[in-house]
């Protein structure tokens, strides 16, 4: 499985007469032109002629236009199969096409605004003289096509028919043919494994390796969701970003990654991050109301966008130092109660299956009769307990049994007994599904009611029965997905000792106690400790000092490895000098690890093959340190500031990070110093700026190495 996108190439095959008669080899315009240019524009070039499964090939060829990335068309002569494929790709997805064409354009009336690459031909075959230029006008074209891939419709009949809706690839799927739906299903099987295991940064790497765009869209929604629910909200929300490219704007799912979106942004805006408003919140809610009146979830978004009121109310009045002030503050902000409660009733009448709309509504309805702002005989409190009870019994089996049991021991909060409302949370955290952030919302209803002293002998054993489930998670350990987060996540990438015939030193043995000196410096400065974890490979040098240093800190060590345990001592521990001593320091830092040795084979199954097994370790530390927390990721590295000997080294893994946190602390080998500003100068790899590094580059004065 190629993680890059995927093109299928519709033309003819074989030699075939030319506008003019003379015969042109498509064969050949497919190995100098096309095929070239797909890979230089980043595609996996794929023809239908290289289909080799026996049955019929318009199933698999189906298969191809509904789900390619891109679809190439060559237009130079009138084959039927073409035009047929060509239309068969317009009625199936709106963007995605680019066409080409060989000597002269085509005039199809359909197609006669299309823009269109012209080849040069001389003798059937392309032009060696404008061969070049041709091959870096298509690259060019290639790639705009996949840039608007989310942009404009280039299909004439979603053109001519705006309200046409692309379909669900999922919904087309025939048996088990194409190599999309093998590949998907190894990949789903793995992505669910790692959900199931909270390996969040196994996800992150895996959307980046679906197969094709859809099923990275779908992927990175689903992993979005799931950083949310275990409140990387900064994280999650980044995630959510790149899959809007990625995901047709009139389906369910691009309503869905919106509606995420806003629940990240409403806990960004609420955790006062800075960047993250309340209005930005509630215009996020308005435009996707504007945008997507017919959509199936509109009850939902209605929901959300009464929750930013309901929080935005809660914040107000629980500034109170007492509990009259508290009362007082509640009551005088009325309207935006009512507010909340309104947009709640409008989900739930939009759909009375959303008990979550149901529930918050009256919930909030007996607040207001808590503080004389509703009648307790209201009727209507009556009829919409009876509505939410009937559809929360209607979902207690299934994906969402958990938030529908919640439902129903909310009910018990609200009018029954204590003894009725523990025994209902208890049924309902029961669930595998009573994951942080679901246990999260449910402690959070009922600390919204212990606030305001509501009906405390219900609602104090509740959360005492919550807090009993938090604390047993918290026990059991919970794989640090959801319920605990550490203090910092700490990445380390450093050269390894200088094998004995290096031409050019870097990391020579003689300068280990130096750099072990340093690291030590740099865990303490950053206080590291049991709180912490830290993300490594356990190559023979910079890898293991740190292992070893963060072990003696009593830090949380978790080792990635690219391959089985053998490979990775042959490659990356015997070459070095001494390697029999650096091999019997692996396996002694081995014996005091925590957290056991995961290989990268086994979690995400084998490097694709346009994959460098190195660049894809360091991404996988990467994302498994920044699924703890953006804010939280800290980077270390022993470097000397030049490329590596080859892709994957720690040049690329420091380039990565770069891209989302400046908390790196850099240990030149070359110079052995660092402090804790860096100078305003152009030299610096990591910027020269204080905010990005911890670097003296000196560029203009380097310092003394030290001895």
């Amino acid at each position: 499985m190629s993680t890059q996108p995927h093109a299928f190439v519709v033309m003819p095959f074989g030699t075939k007469p030319g506008p003019d008669g003379q015969p042109i080899d498509f064969n050949q315009v497919f190995e100098r032109l096309i095929g070239p240019a797909l890979i230089g524009a980043g595609l996996e070039p794929f023809r239908a002629d290289q289909e080799l499964r026996a049955g019929d090939i318009r199933t698999d060829m189906f298969q191809e236009l509904l789900l390619a990335d891109l679809v190439i068309a060559d237009l130079t002569v009138d084959n039927p199969n073409v035009w047929y494929e060509l239309g068969v790709r317009h009625a199936l997805r709106s963007r995605g096409v680019a066409l080409i064409s060989g000597g002269k354009v085509p005039t199809a009336f359909d197609l006669y605004t299309d823009r269109k690459l012209r080849y040069s031909l001389r003798d059937g075959l392309p032009d060696p003289e404008h061969l070049e230029r041709d091959l870096q006008a298509l690259i060019r074209i290639l790639r705009s096509t996949m840039e608007s891939w989310h942009g404009r419709s280039v299909s004439p009949v979603y053109t001519l028919l705006p309200n046409l809706q692309e379909p669900d690839w999922k919904t087309l799927r025939i048996g088990s043919v194409c190599e999309y739906w093998e590949a998907h299903d190894t990949w789903e099987r793995r992505l669910r494994l790692a959900r199931r295991e909270n390996h969040l940064g196994d996800m992150l790497v895996l959307a980046d390796e679906a197969p094709v765009a859809a099923l990275r869209g779908e992927a990175l929604v689903r992993v979005g969701k799931e950083l949310r629910q275990a409140r990387r909200y900064r994280l999650a929300y980044e995630t959510l970003k790149r899959s809007a490219g990625l995901t047709p704007s009139s389906s369910g799912l691009q309503t869905e990654l919106r509606r995420e979106q806003g629940i990240c942004l409403e806990r960004l805006a609420f955790e006062r991050t800075p960047g993250y408003s309340l209005y930005r919140v509630r215009d996020h809610y308005n435009q996707l109301l504007e945008a997507f009146p017919a959509d199936p979830g509109i009850a939902e978004t209605h929901a959300l966008a009464a929750r930013v009121e309901k929080q935005a109310w809660i914040e107000i009045w629980r500034q109170g130092e007492s509990l009259e002030r508290r009362r007082q503050v509640a009551i005088e902000e009325k309207a935006i109660l009512q507010l909340a409660i309104d947009g709640y009733l409008e989900g739930f009448r939009i759909d009375p299956a959303n008990s979550y709309s149901g529930i918050n509504a009256l919930t909030l309805m007996h607040l207001q009769v808590h503080l004389g702002l509703r009648s307790p005989e209201d009727p209507f409190l009556a009829t919409l307990a009876g509505a939410v009870r009937f559809g929360a019994e209607a979902h207690c089996q299934g994906a969402d049994a958990f938030f529908a049991l919640t439902t129903l021991a909310d009910l018990e909060v609200l009018s029954g007994t204590p003894a009725a409302a523990v025994d209902a949370y208890r049924r309902a955290c029961s669930r595998d599904d009573s994951n942080g952030f679901a246990l999260e919302s449910c402690r959070g209803q009922l600390n919204l009611l212990q606030d305001l002293d509501f009906r405390p002998e219900v609602v104090n054993p509740a959360i005492a029965c919550i807090d009993q489930v938090i604390t047993r998670r918290n026990h059991e350990g919970d794989r640090m997905g959801f319920l605990q987060q550490p203090r910092l996540a700490i990445l380390f990438s450093g050269h390894m000792i200088d094998a004995p015939d290096r031409p050019e030193p870097r990391f020579p043995a003689s300068m280990e106690p130096l750099v072990s000196e340093r690291i030590g410096a740099a865990l303490d400065d950053l206080g590291a400790g049991p709180d912490d974890i830290a993300f490594c490979q356990a190559a023979a040098g910079g890898d293991l000092i740190f292992l070893e240093a963060a072990q003696q800190r009593g830090i949380r060590c978790q080792v990635l490895l690219p391959f089985d345990e053998p490979t990775y001592l042959r490659g990356s521990i015997f070459p070095v000098q001494n390697g029999d001593i650096w091999r019997d320091r692996f396996y002694a830092m081995k014996e005091k690890l925590t957290l056991p040795i995961r290989l990268m084979p086994d979690a995400l199954g084998p490097t694709p093959a346009t994959v460098n097994a190195y660049e894809r370790c360091n991404l996988w530390q990467l994302y498994s340190a920044m699924a703890c927390g953006l804010d939280r990721l800290r980077f270390i590295t022993v470097w000397n500031g030049a490329g590596g000997d080859g892709p994957g080294g720690t040049a690329h893994l420091l380039r990565q990070v770069q891209r989302h946190t400046g908390q790196v602390t850099w240990i030149d080998t070359r110079r052995l110093s660092f402090t804790t500003s860096a100078p305003d100068c152009d030299g610096c790899p990591l910027g020269g700026h204080p905010d990005s590094c911890r670097h003296r580059c000196g560029a203009s004065r380097a310092p003394e190495p030290e001895s």
